[in-house]
């Protein structure tokens, strides 16, 4: 972990999911870049639309590079490693950048399909809720597919409210006021 990313959290956190295996979650680094595009590749496409909107084959090497790269102060990014097999692979990834002069920033998580169901986007959105308000954060937002009824529900568990995205109808924005 880098020094100036999030030297107060309690990072790498073990987390025991629903049946029962544990995965490490800690800040994403530099190192992670040709894992986190084997993450990304290992996802199927209906997964990677709904990340990114779009059809994606694979990420360019800008956004890997920034991706690995949080700006200090104004992005968290957390990665969600499995504790099984001879090494830890990306299973998960959460994220939020902060709005420049704003108090409001912008969230992502993704979970790779095989995790699904088992607690873990949970478990990473309550991490960076948590930290987002440690850090003076006032409001959380996410765009959402329509379709996108896992996000959607999550969200609302987690206290989101779930509107129209009235610059685009083809989106939802869910919103946490913190």
């Amino acid at each position: 972990m880098r020094d100036d990313q999030q030297r107060d959290e309690p990072f790498p956190l073990a987390v025991t999911l629903r049946d029962g295996r544990s995965v490490t979650v800690r800040p994403i680094c530099p190192e992670d870049k040709d894992e986190l595009e084997a993450a990304f590749v290992r996802l199927c496409a209906e997964a990677r639309y709904t990340r990114f909107f779009t059809a994606v084959r694979a990420l360019p090497e800008n956004v890997l590079d920034a991706a690995t790269h949080p700006a200090p102060g104004r992005e968290v990014a957390l990665v969600a490693l499995s504790d099984e097999g001879p090494r830890k692979i990306i299973i998960g990834g959460a994220r939020y950048v902060l709005a420049p002069g704003s108090d409001t920033c912008e969230f992502a998580v993704t979970v790779a399909d095989d995790w699904h169901g088992l607690g873990l986007a949970r478990r990473l959105m309550e991490m960076l809720i948590e930290i987002a308000r440690a850090r003076g954060v006032r409001r959380m937002e996410g765009f959402v597919l329509p379709a996108n009824s896992g996000m959607r529900g999550l969200a609302a568990r987690l206290g989101f409210t779930d509107t129209p995205y009235p610059e685009d109808r083809t989106l939802r924005v869910v919103t946490l006021e913190m």
